[in-house]
């Protein structure tokens, strides 16, 4: 099975219907779907989703825009699967990323990034109980 890990197409890139772009790159790199759901999710989820930003200025603005609209929750598991997709996925700002990353190909700015992928196995593990209880594990 290797390590867990959660991905979340965000609500613009739901939108575009690019979701099974988003999952074709994981697979793609060897990551397994676990689960995955469509979801409107809170305010409250979404600041404990990005918690570490809370004192920062685009704090509010971020969480604005996650609670904007459905996202597609992904679980994903694999061989050094946090890694796998932070590579996939690419530089958190899409004018920085590889060509070929989700956020090169989807994103349209460091808000509007296209993806969001777990930083740390601590971060996979709180990020993934959030979503994906049954799935967490420490």
């Amino acid at each position: 099975m290797g390590e867990r890990t959660l991905a979340i197409v965000k609500p613009g890139c739901l939108a575009e219907d690019h979701a099974g772009e988003v999952i074709q790159a994981y697979e793609a790199a060897g990551l397994r779907l676990a689960a995955a759901r469509v979801e409107r999710i809170s305010a409250e989820r979404a600041g404990e989703l990005y918690a570490e930003h809370v004192q920062k200025p685009f704090f509010g603005e971020l969480v604005e825009y996650m609670t904007s609209n459905p996202v597609l929750v992904i679980a994903l598991e694999g061989e050094d699967a946090i890694a796998a997709v932070r590579a996939v996925n690419g530089a958190t700002d899409p004018a920085e990323a590889e060509p070929g990353t989700l956020r090169y190909r989807l994103g349209d700015s460091v808000r509007r990034n296209a993806v969001h992928g777990s930083a740390t196995a601590e971060d996979a593990r709180r990020e993934l109980a959030l979503f994906f209880p049954e799935l967490a594990r420490g």
